[in-house]
């Protein structure tokens, strides 16, 4: 987490130059990783009851873990895929401070619980996309803040909702933060799939669609925060195409 905030700050201090059309090879095919926690598929991911500290434990490492796949797909989308502007990188180191910043309270957390991060199964969606899509820059954009990461914004109030039922009032203001954050890394996503549109001469609504089924994303079901969703950027037209 160090590292990521290090670099964010020396980016804002100017100290960090950067090469556009750079283009970079990954040394490896994944990021590196601590060992834990074990990955499963998603339907070995158990739900537990928010009534016991192991059932609020259980969802804030789900949700640690979200954070940490978050943190290397902001910094996967800097140096995957050069030739874009340079308020593009600027605006993905921005999303990886912030998530960075996001699994330290939650990992933190995770210890007033008496757990670390690691003590829980995880799944690996978010990735799994993040590689499909890693030879198209529209369909990462696309399909990983606009759908995957948007999903947050629909999920962040029942979950919140939940852990202050239990009387977590700690949790349920990190999920706060949370929110506030992710619509920005939202809009982020909206401002540069629009602008990728444009550049290619492509119906946003129509390509969208096309994107999801080529990549079999999946399919976005309600109930929808709308207004989270309106202030990340999603017009009216997409609102309803979402809807149908």
């Amino acid at each position: 987490m160090r590292g990521v905030e290090g670099l964010a700050s020396a980016w804002l201090r100017g100290q960090i130059a950067l090469q556009e059309q750079a283009e970079l090879e990954a040394s490896q095919p994944v990021p590196g990783r601590p060992a834990r926690p074990e990955l499963v598929p998603p339907l070995e991911v158990k739900h537990r009851s928010m009534r016991t500290v192991e059932g609020r434990a259980a969802l804030i490492h789900a949700l640690a873990h979200i954070e940490f796949n978050a943190i290397n797909l902001a910094l996967d989308a800097i140096w995957r895929f050069p030739g874009m502007p340079r308020e593009y990188y600027g605006d993905w180191l921005q999303v990886a401070a912030e998530e960075a910043l996001h699994f330290s309270l939650l990992s933190s957390h995770l210890e007033v619980l008496g757990f670390a991060y690691g003590d829980f199964p995880a799944h690996n969606s978010l990735w799994d996309m993040a590689e499909k899509t890693q030879h198209d820059i529209l369909a990462r954009i696309a399909l990983v803040p606009r759908t995957l990461e948007a999903r947050g914004l629909d999920a962040s109030p029942p979950m919140r909702a939940k852990l202050a039922q239990a009387g977590d009032m700690a949790a349920a203001q990190i999920l706060d933060i949370i929110l506030r954050d992710e619509i920005g890394h939202v809009a982020i996503g909206n401002r540069w799939y629009a602008w990728l549109c444009r550049e290619r001469g492509l119906d946003p609504i129509t390509t969208y669609a096309t994107l999801a089924v080529k990549y079999k994303a999946p399919v976005p079901r309600g109930p929808f925060n709308l207004e989270a969703r309106r202030a990340a950027g999603f017009n009216e037209e997409e609102l309803a195409a979402l809807a149908s």
